[in-house]
């Protein structure tokens, strides 16, 4: 007999003479005669009872069956007389596949802070939040592919090893085959000449420029994948390693750009509604009480949009004790941002045409020489969610863009020629992928919606 998992179980239409389900014991609760078992096999938020009588043959392994003990459970699926519940399961026979020692086992039926569950980061998808959390992950990942399916958008796998620098930020993690000491100095002076690839290479910190090289030849593309950044930051939005969805769109502009962000944040937020309720309401419940009319708000009403100048203005007319001092040229900040979309439009805001000199070479100069249109997406508790822009296609200012912030023109040679043969106006963005997650969840730590987070000194695992 096949095994029916736990959340199929629970959407039975009717009762069932015969199954087998499998799970992990969240309680046990005995009785003269009798115990009670409460199980999840990670399916869906919800237990199932499960009623074991002292007649079944396997009876005296309940004695083992503490909380963490993994089981298999043969039996009737029956209604259940107990209130909150349709269906529970009278077994007719149990098995233990695995113990679980009462005295160690670290999760039992109480609250656990997340600061504590980080440090078993290997048995915390057990818990009802991280269960929850890592389903709704599923799920989104699940939404974005099929949003972009939708529209035409063909999924291509950018290099994660790389020689070029998409930021121009210097911030990234070295991969060598040198050996740590005692690596022979070339004559030529260059370290990298006797590395595997003959010269520096990195953990890419972006799939966008290879992205918009696939966009000039397949019109529209997007990746889904982890980068890596090497920031010793220890702030509760960063991570070593995080997942980014970035489309490219050849024969797009800025406008083409925002409006696809918008329509992309509203499908994933839709989606998961419709289809992770129980999960949904379980944050909306514990962590974060106003989470539910955010994101009824977010589906419903348009994105306000605003030039960055306009949203230094609102800024300052704010006349808030800003940590960060506002001047028309300053990188907005977190506390910005959420100001902008939490206070003063109280959804997200999409800000546009920033000043050149704090936006990446690639982004497309404007006539007024002095902006650039880039483009964010902002969400309140978040703040920034997705940043993008319209690529600079004119070969001559793209030069003069990499010259300017100490670039090597040479190791772009590749990127030019997309402007030297056949150039289009193309566009696209970058979104975080964990940051979509702790819009979606109301969790605030970024270390919470992805399994193994990787942050300074943490790698356990």
């Amino acid at each position: 007999m096949r095994r029916t998992q736990i959340v199929d179980a629970l959407n039975a239409q009717g009762p069932m003479a015969e199954i087998k389900i499998c799970g992990w014991v969240r309680t046990r609760r005995d009785s003269k005669g009798f115990s009670f078992l409460e199980l999840n096999d990670g399916s869906c938020l919800t237990n199932i009872q499960v009623i074991v009588d002292e007649t079944v043959p396997t009876y005296p392994v309940i004695k083992d069956v503490n909380t963490g003990a993994s089981v298999e459970v043969t039996g009737e699926l029956v209604e259940s007389p107990g209130k909150g519940q349709k269906w529970e399961v009278r077994c007719t026979e149990l098995k233990l596949f695995g113990v679980a020692d009462a005295e160690t086992f670290p999760l039992q039926k109480k609250r656990h802070s997340d600061e504590f569950l980080r440090t078993i980061a290997h048995l915390r998808p057990r818990t009802n939040k991280y269960g929850a959390a890592f389903r709704i992950r599923s799920e989104a990942a699940y939404a974005i592919h099929t949003f972009y399916r939708e529209r035409g958008f063909f999924y291509v796998h950018t290099p994660i090893l790389t020689g070029s620098d998409c930021e121009g930020a210097g911030e990234m993690f070295r991969v060598t085959t040198l050996p740590v000491t005692g690596a022979q100095k070339p004559e030529s002076g260059d370290y990298f000449e006797n590395d595997f690839f003959g010269r520096e290479s990195n953990l890419t910190v972006s799939g966008q420029l290879e992205a918009e090289l696939l966009a000039m030849g397949l019109g529209k593309v997007y990746t889904f994948g982890p980068t890596f950044r090497a920031e010793n930051s220890n702030t509760p939005r960063h991570a070593a390693e995080f997942w980014m969805i970035e489309p490219e769109m050849a024969f797009a502009d800025i406008h083409d750009d925002m409006d696809l962000g918008e329509e992309m944040t509203k499908y994933v937020v839709q989606h998961v509604l419709d289809n992770c309720a129980d999960d949904l309401n379980l944050f909306a419940s514990f962590v974060d009480k106003e989470l539910m009319g955010r994101l009824e708000t977010l589906v419903k009403e348009p994105f306000a949009r605003v030039t960055y100048t306009e949203a230094i203005d609102i800024l300052l007319a704010a006349k808030k004790d800003w940590e960060y001092p506002v001047s028309w040229g300053c990188d907005l900040q977190t506390e910005h941002e959420r100001y902008l979309a939490e206070e003063h439009f109280r959804k997200p805001v999409i800000v546009r045409d920033y000043p050149k000199e704090i936006k990446a070479f690639y982004m497309r100069l404007n006539d007024d020489g002095k902006t650039v249109a880039a483009m964010d997406v902002l969400v309140p508790r978040i703040g920034e969610l997705i940043g993008g822009s319209q690529r600079e296609e004119r070969l001559d200012v793209l030069e003069s863009r990499i010259r300017e912030i100490g670039q090597n023109i040479d190791d772009y040679w590749w990127y030019l020629d997309t402007r030297r043969f056949g150039t289009v106006p193309h566009a696209g963005f970058g979104m975080g992928f964990e940051r979509l997650l702790m819009m979606l969840t109301g969790i605030t730590n970024i270390r919470d919606v992805i399994p193994f987070p990787r942050t300074p000194s943490n790698i356990e695992f």
